[in-house]
């Protein structure tokens, strides 16, 4: 494949967006709940077709591996 076959990276952002959204519609139409993650509370829900949201979890740890090991050591 040469590098004029290539998709430019703007291309594949859309693209991925779209197989989301398409997923998430397909899902509720089908009656299948969707788990979501809040990054801004950091808790993971269950939202089902009908809008209502139920808590699943929450974040476990905060901060990168790599800070984590180093307070470790």
């Amino acid at each position: 494949m040469r590098r004029e076959e290539y998709i430019s990276d703007e291309m594949v952002v859309k693209r991925v967006n779209e197989a989301v959204r398409i997923e998430l519609e397909k899902k509720r139409a089908l009656d299948v709940p969707i788990v979501r993650y809040d990054r801004e509370t950091q808790i993971i829900y269950q939202e089902n077709s009908d809008g209502s949201k139920v808590e699943v979890g929450r974040r476990m740890r905060r901060g990168r591996y790599s800070e984590r090991v180093a307070k470790k050591a």
